[in-house]
């Protein structure tokens, strides 16, 4: 299964004392050294990998109020770091983005100094002028849920939408200026059709083989916004799925380099409870290709070709065992037994063959299974 901190971290921290000349002239450390990162691989390559790395683990060393930069010592070039919050006022994480060898070490210097600027890779937002969508995407993929204004209008959708992009630049914000991104012109679109269905990877109770659908988020908070990760909660009001009165809250992070989304889920009830849910990919009429490996917890659904648009892929992995996976409701459909107050993590998210990195089922699928094992 996937965990946020896959790698085995070793981080060698050291004070700079008032014996620093002879500390350097020994180790070689330059004099504005404040510590050493050791990052151990997992088994498997991960090229452009975010890792966290608690910020109580350098809190002695290191505050939001230091300026300090983040070094690979070989090539002297700096690693992109982001201090994450998760809406605290103090940091929770320290994140760095490193090409991770599947068994070499990556040894990384913290320097004194202003770091150079990190070019956000990541970015989320309420968008109140379209329906009061809320959108997120990084360098590699877009999506966005839809909100309250958009209930009981002839465009009403209800699962997650997925714009797909072969640019490595952050689009959000003037694909909804221009307002013409159901055309590709040169850096993707949004061919994808939600419709009231789970989409790309939603979740509902799936009670007496009934998908039960709540109505639209009603709240959203922004915890983090990039440049390595952006973290949002989208928050629903409480309504009656199959009679059993629920409210569900999601926590979204999505990574810079990465296809999936990391959605932490919890369902909450006036009485504790448990009931089966349903984590969905919604079909297609035409014949596509299917992967559901019950027990690796992982499915995905390469779609038919889109006329001249291209082809997604859409790829879910739960960390909890998976009763059944199956073909029902025009979905295929990841089944799990929840409680509430208990949260559940699973990974969603969706490629492109026309961006050139999965140009077909098997590369798709063999990503999946990747991530799953690390």
């Amino acid at each position: 299964m996937i965990c946020d901190n896959a790698p085995r971290l070793r981080l060698a921290w050291m004070m700079q004392a008032v014996a620093g000349l002879l500390l350097v002239s020994c180790t070689g450390r330059p004099p504005d050294w404040l510590g050493t990162i050791r990052l151990e691989g997992s088994g498997s390559e991960q090229p452009a990998k975010v890792i966290e790395i608690p910020f109580a683990q350098v809190a002695g060393y290191l505050d939001e109020e230091t300026d300090f930069r983040i070094v690979e010592p070989e090539s002297g070039q700096e690693v992109p770091y982001q201090l994450e919050y998760r809406g605290q006022e103090e940091p929770v994480n320290l994140l760095v983005q490193v090409d991770l060898p599947a068994a070499r070490a990556v040894k990384l210097h913290v320097l004194e100094g202003r770091a150079e600027p990190v070019a956000s890779r990541t970015f989320a937002r309420y968008v109140p002028e379209r329906m009061d969508d809320f959108a997120w995407e990084n360098d590699k993929i877009a999506f966005r849920i839809y909100g309250k204004a958009l209930e009981g209008t002839p465009g009403d959708a209800h699962g997650v939408d997925v714009w797909v992009k072969r640019t490595k630049d952050l689009v959000i914000d003037r694909w909804y200026e221009s307002g013409d991104y159901h055309r590709d012109h040169g850096e993707g679109l949004d061919y994808y059709s939600v419709g009231m269905t789970l989409g790309a990877g939603d979740i509902v109770p799936y009670i007496n083989d009934s998908l039960w659908f709540p109505k639209h988020y009603r709240e959203y908070e922004i915890l983090d916004n990039g440049p390595l990760r952006t973290t949002f909660r989208l928050d629903y009001e409480e309504w009656n799925a199959g009679g059993i009165p629920l409210r569900v809250s999601k926590l979204i992070s999505l990574d810079a380099g990465s296809q999936l989304n990391r959605v932490e889920v919890r369902f909450d009830s006036p009485d504790p409870v448990s009931f089966p849910a349903a984590i969905g990919i919604v079909q297609r009429s035409d014949p596509g290709t299917h992967l559901m490996d019950r027990e690796a917890g992982v499915m995905a659904y390469w779609e038919p070709p889109h006329g001249q648009d291209g082809t997604t892929g859409i790829g879910v992995i739960v960390e909890a065992p998976v009763e059944d996976i199956r073909l029902a409701q025009g979905h295929l459909l990841a089944v799990v037994e929840l409680s509430t107050g208990e949260p559940l993590v699973y990974y969603a998210g969706a490629a492109w063959d026309k961006a050139g990195e999965f140009t077909g089922a098997a590369a798709w699928f063999d990503y999946l299974l990747n991530k799953s094992r690390q």
